[in-house]
């Protein structure tokens, strides 16, 4: 089955943005020593937690939009600069806008339950996935193509639930440099699929007029 490409380009992106392996390798270094149902338990509730977030804004972020007299164009242009920026960040391997910085890395090691914070977000629904969402979604046209992008990004995070399952075995096999490796090629691909936001973006101002 070949998917039509505006749904290839949500699945992509939405992935992509996600990054279910780049989280994995973190989830793999935030509950080293923890035991495996406690892993179990910590994946499952912060994929739902990112995944309610995620949604929302998929369903949502539109009429938020609407509110607050942001158009759809003004948004394409600055959620492409910020995916933009996110593919800068994966293609030369330095930690990402849906990454953690040292000090919450330290944070996220103490005594406390890390599912919210930072599993959920911003490991999962980071800046960057957020923004994903609500411009892939944008770019529907029909009931059709809305729920496709649902289950896009339902199928992203059960990726993700499946990669943080396997994190240990994943740190195994791919190590940091195949980890980069998958990193860069993400951001390579994120950065042509931000640059078309930001086009498609300053196409519609052009035509409509930026409001």
């Amino acid at each position: 089955m070949i998917l039509p490409p505006s749904i290839l380009s949500a699945l992509v992106t939405v992935f992509v943005t996600i990054g279910p392996i780049e989280t994995a390798v973190v989830f793999a270094a935030l509950t080293a020593g923890v035991h495996r149902p406690e892993r179990e338990s910590l994946a499952a509730r912060s994929v739902m937690i990112a995944g309610v977030v995620l949604l929302l804004f998929a369903l949502g972020g539109g009429a938020v939009l609407t509110l607050l007299h942001v158009s759809l164009s003004a948004f394409r242009v600055a959620g492409g600069v910020l995916l933009f920026l996110q593919a800068l960040t994966l293609t030369f391997s330095n930690p990402g806008l849906s990454s953690i910085n040292a000090r919450e890395t330290h944070d996220a090691q103490q005594a406390g339950d890390i599912a919210v914070f930072p599993l959920a977000f911003p490991l999962i629904a980071g800046p960057g996935s957020l923004a994903a969402v609500v411009l892939v979604m944008g770019r529907t046209s029909s009931w059709f193509e809305s729920v496709a992008v649902v289950l896009t990004v339902v199928t992203c995070l059960a990726a993700t639930y499946a990669a943080m399952l396997a994190s240990e075995h994943l740190v195994r096999r791919l190590g940091q440099t195949g980890a980069d490796v998958v990193g860069r090629i993400s951001g390579v691909l994120l950065a042509g699929l931000a640059v078309q936001f930001i086009f498609d973006g300053m196409r519609q101002a052009a035509l409509f007029g930026a409001s």
